[in-house]
């Protein structure tokens, strides 16, 4: 299959982010970027948060109307969901999620859907993707693969799920009807 269009905007770190072989990608981590925009991402990918001087980003950011943003290539471990870098390609969709109140007790849910435009580029990018990464077997949220529970924000007695994206509204059964990977549970 031929790529889908896709904007290359590599994050300025990008050059020290580990490098992989394709073969070794066996999951798309799929996540919701909880912030307003796709401006607001890349501000939060941008920030520089470890001592090699990287942060925390996806590889690929669909923005509401469908536009594919690449910020780093799958062949460069980027960092988006613990304990899974090394194995896996994070894909995240413009959605408020939470935003601004990821952690408070009274903003858990998650309430804005996805765009048409969204899930048919995910799908575009998946069905590419399974040709670019001969092991790509399995697709998970990132709420599947990170289960912690912190201290909510507002009441230190309680605890809310760290990650909860890409949510309730994320639309499994139509992306795993037309692309058929694994899911992870």
């Amino acid at each position: 299959m031929s790529a889908p269009a896709i904007r290359t905007h590599p994050l300025p770190y990008v050059g020290l982010l580990a490098q992989r072989a394709l073969d070794d990608i066996d999951t798309v981590v799929i996540h919701c970027t909880e912030l307003p925009d796709l401006a607001t991402a890349r501000e939060y990918g941008e920030r520089v948060l470890y001592a090699a001087g990287t942060g925390n980003s996806g590889h690929y950011y669909i923005d509401r109307d469908g536009r594919i943003e690449e910020y780093a290539p799958p062949g460069r471990i980027a960092h988006h969901t613990r304990g899974w870098n090394d194995r896996s390609i994070g894909i995240e969709l413009v959605n408020t999620g939470r935003f601004p109140h990821w952690l408070d007790t009274r903003h858990q849910a998650m309430g804005e859907p996805y765009t048409d435009a969204q899930i048919a580029a995910l799908v575009g990018l998946l069905q590419w993707l399974q040709g670019e990464a001969p092991a790509l077997a399995q697709i998970a949220g990132h709420e599947d693969l990170d289960r912690d529970e912190v201290e909510a924000s507002d009441d230190p007695a309680v605890k809310v799920r760290r990650k909860r994206d890409p949510g309730p509204l994320f639309p499994w059964a139509e992306v795993l009807g037309v692309v058929p990977l694994l899911r992870v549970a």
